[in-house]
Parts: C-alpha cells; sequence; structure tokens
C-alpha cells in the first residue's frame, strides 16, 4: 500500500466571502482573525506557496477599539529612505482621517512578508459605517469576539 501526498492546484482553489462587523473589536484581535481568512490557513487543503485565501468585507471600521492608552500614544512610523525622512503620526489623528489606513496595516504586517502579500491585500474590503456593495456574493457573517 503506497500513501500519495495529494498537491492543491490553482484550478481547485474554492473562494468565499466573509463579512465582518468591526464595532467594539480589539484592533489586533481583528487583524489576527482577517488575516487567518485572507491566507486561507483555515482550509483543510492550505498550501503555503498558493493563494488560497476567501474575500473578507470588513465593515464599521471607523468603531474599531484600542485597548489601554494606546489611542493616545501609539504611533505610525515611516520612513522614506532619506536622511531625515522619519515621520511619526500617532493612530490618534489617522483615525479622524483615515481609520481603513489603520487596520490595512495592522492586516498587512500580519501576513507573511512574500510576493503573496500583495494578493491577500486586493481581496481586503473595507467600509466606513454598516454598508458595503458586495450583497450580491452573499458573504458569511463571522462573530469576532471583543473579550
Amino acid at each position: 500500500m503506497f500513501n500519495k501526498t495529494t498537491w492543491t492546484k490553482p484550478v481547485e482553489i474554492n473562494r468565499r466571502w466573509y463579512l465582518i462587523d468591526a464595532a467594539g473589536v480589539p484592533l489586533g484581535r481583528l487583524a489576527s482573525v482577517i488575516a487567518v481568512y485572507l491566507t486561507g490557513k483555515r482550509k483543510p487543503k492550505y498550501v503555503p506557496n498558493l493563494d488560497m485565501g476567501d474575500y473578507v468585507i470588513v465593515i464599521n471600521v471607523d468603531k474599531i477599539v484600542l485597548t489601554g492608552k494606546k489611542l493616545d500614544y501609539k504611533e505610525v512610523i515611516s520612513h522614506s529612505g532619506y536622511p531625515g525622512g522619519l515621520k511619526r503620526r500617532r493612530v490618534k489623528d489617522i483615525m479622524r482621517t483615515n481609520p481603513k489606513k489603520i487596520v490595512l496595516l495592522a492586516v498587512k504586517r500580519m501576513l507573511p512578508k512574500t510576493k503573496l502579500r500583495a494578493h491577500y491585500l486586493q481581496r481586503l474590503k473595507m467600509y466606513v459605517g454598516d454598508k458595503h456593495p458586495h450583497e450580491a456574493q452573499q458573504p458569511n457573517l463571522i462573530k469576532v469576539s471583543n473579550i
């Protein structure tokens, strides 16, 4: 009796749509759940070299929660690569202008640093408020506990 290793082919990938309500959910918990669904790690036929993830719709992005004093003291740091090109912005200021950016950065930094990361992020759809234009895809609702 021989054991055969089965490999998942790109044709066999079945993508589903999921909906997450981010109201009252901590940022890190939300980002880790989104990263698992985008990469497809919850699927039994997961292969790390293929893009097996699903589509994720996040609504109420403006109502995420940062625990403790992170809203006041946490900073997003970026560098242009040139001398003196360090930029620091507080999360509080970014949340006021563009709350999607905070969730995008958190999810992006939880994804693997490979060429597939750009493909994962293309399937992440975020919306301020509880309306989204993806009703035709019939997304499944995911409950993220806010403990």
